[in-house]
């Protein structure tokens, strides 16, 4: 009889998160070939759902690692060692049987044989997407993010991409802060900000179509989109932000330094990540948290 390795519990973790990659990139792929190129809300949506089973998947298994280096490994090895062997034996068992039969190859190779071209296939499948997903551009900025916030012991904030996004991540991160601010006081004080101080904000405002300075009409009509609609907010309406909440905002970007606005305030500044790979339509703003100790689900440092 051959001798039987018996792998580590960390390289078994391993084999495991290997495969658990190779069956989220399938279903990935399949949920893409499942949605037409041109349904662009669908798209949008999928693109959405995907980032987050990335982000489940990716914190599930570093969650994994620390329990098991905490733990200094587990206690299963040997049980699950030996349920593969009784499962080596079953099948010599059935191939023995067959053998005694005559024919040709026995039921159990049948089965072997089937599950090596399923799993050929499928690897091939995974090797596209795998492919397609690596060249992108949502996937490059997204690991160069990870960098950056591993650094400071900080991880990404899934905030909804519903053109309030930059609102709701500056609100995310002032209920970090302890303050109250909702998605709607912090839209109408903005527009009120901008309004009081329009020789601040009008100059930067132009017509995308004429390359015009707002006229004073527009520039209202500007304003009350900020408070009423889904407009998207970009560098002006965070300046404003700063001034109203006299605190610096911090803006994480993966090609770019970190921008910081504000910096005459003397408080600890909120931080947002800005993408511009991140869905379909292009920008948008993600808020941050501080990584949390699996074991104990604390922050691995103060609070923001």
């Amino acid at each position: 009889m051959e001798e039987v390795t018996i792998d580590t519990a960390e390289e078994m973790l391993a084999k495991q998160h290997r495969k658990e990659k190779k069956d989220l990139q399938a279903k990935i792929q399949s949920m893409k070939n499942a949605v037409p190129k041109n349904a662009k809300k669908r798209r949008k949506q999928l693109t959405e759902d995907i980032t987050k089973l990335e982000a489940e998947l990716s914190q599930k298994h570093n969650e994994e690692l620390r329990q098991l280096h905490s733990s200094g490994g587990g206690d299963n090895t040997v049980e699950e060692v030996v349920n593969g062997v009784e499962s080596l034996a079953l099948e010599g068992e059935e191939e023995q049987k067959d053998a005694k039969q005559g024919g040709g190859p026995s039921k159990a190779q049948k089965r072997r044989d089937k599950k090596a071209a399923a799993e050929k296939e499928r690897e091939r499948r995974i090797a596209e997407a795998e492919v397609e997903n690596l060249s992108g551009l949502r996937h490059q900025e997204g690991l160069k993010l990870s960098q950056k916030l591993v650094e400071r012991q900080l991880q990404i904030r899934e905030i909804s991409s519903d053109g309030h996004c930059m609102y709701r991540a500056v609100e995310d991160q002032l209920g970090q802060h302890g303050l109250g601010l909702t998605l709607k006081d912090l839209r109408a004080k903005t527009a009120q900000h901008m309004r009081s101080h329009a020789d601040d904000f009008l100059p930067f405002i132009t017509n995308t179509n004429t390359g015009d300075m707002y006229t004073a009409d527009e520039f209202d009509k500007y304003c009350s989109d900020v408070a009423d609609t889904a407009a998207w907010g970009g560098q002006l309406e965070l300046r404003a932000l700063t001034q109203i909440l006299q605190r610096p905002i911090e803006v994480l970007q993966a090609d770019s330094p970190a921008i910081m606005i504000g910096e005459e305030f003397n408080k600890s500044p909120i931080t947002l990540i800005y993408m511009r790979h991140a869905y379909g339509l292009g920008e948008h703003y993600n808020s941050v948290e501080r990584m949390k100790d699996p074991a104990t689900q604390e922050e691995t440092r103060d609070s923001l």
